[in-house]
């Protein structure tokens, strides 16, 4: 269960920020065919795997814009981990993030084969179209519940002190950036462990996620995220 949180938590500081742009959201990509690629390295520097995103299909939902994330998440050997999918939405000038589809079907199936019980509840990912130095954006949460054999374990992650801190140019392996830099703290819960991630976040309008790092509540470094490939 505990890589089970863990692996969530990374996931959604992957997910976060990885939109897409049209008439709905000037600062995140939503064009369908549009692709990016994330490369993950370790706290040494050393590639960590990749994950590859596509949106395969962008439709409308009464006033909301939806859009279909593939995913496909790749070790640093090269294996195929799994593939997924997750949903988007763009309503009002703000993004929000289904916090349920970002479990990957696999994970789901193979819970169901064992007789897990899961119940996810949350709070979904809100994003502004626009980002200005000092604001800050709401909080998120998420609560899994899950059953097994009359054993019950349940986590929660808490995605909080969310702010922008500033603007500056970030390059990366698919180019140079104007960014802005967001910043924000996510506590996760699970059968007694508790972990604390900060993360600095870049995102560029038009892009979404360039470049990211994570912390542990010590300072030290855990990972980080970079761009390597963007098109539409």
């Amino acid at each position: 269960m505990k890589k089970t949180t863990v692996f969530l938590v990374s996931l959604l500081f992957a997910v976060n920020y990885s939109f897409a742009q049209n008439n709905c959201s000037k600062f995140y990509p939503m064009e369908e065919g549009s692709s990016f690629q994330y490369t993950n390295y370790d706290k040494k520097g050393k590639p960590d795997g990749t994950v590859d995103y596509r949106i395969s299909s962008v439709s409308q939902d009464g006033s909301a814009t939806v859009a279909t994330f593939d995913l496909r998440y790749t070790d640093k050997k090269g294996k195929n981990l799994f593939d997924s999918n997750y949903t988007i939405s763009c309503e009002d000038g703000t993004v929000r993030i289904d916090y349920e589809s970002l479990f990957p079907a696999q994970m789901m199936q193979q819970y169901s084969e064992m007789d897990v019980e899961m119940d996810i509840s949350g709070t979904d990912i809100e994003l502004p179209n626009a980002l200005d130095v000092g604001q800050e954006l709401p909080d998120a949460n998420v609560s899994i519940a899950m059953s097994m054999g009359g054993i019950k374990m349940n986590t929660t992650i808490d995605q909080m002190n969310r702010k922008v801190a500033k603007k500056e140019s970030v390059t990366v392996a698919a180019g140079t950036f104007d960014c802005y830099l967001v910043q924000e703290t996510s506590v996760s819960k699970t059968m007694g462990a508790t972990i604390e991630v900060n993360s600095n976040m870049w995102l560029a309008e038009g892009v979404g996620l360039v470049k990211q790092e994570s912390y542990k509540k010590n300072g030290n470094l855990m990972s980080r995220t970079e761009l390597t490939k963007f098109s539409k």
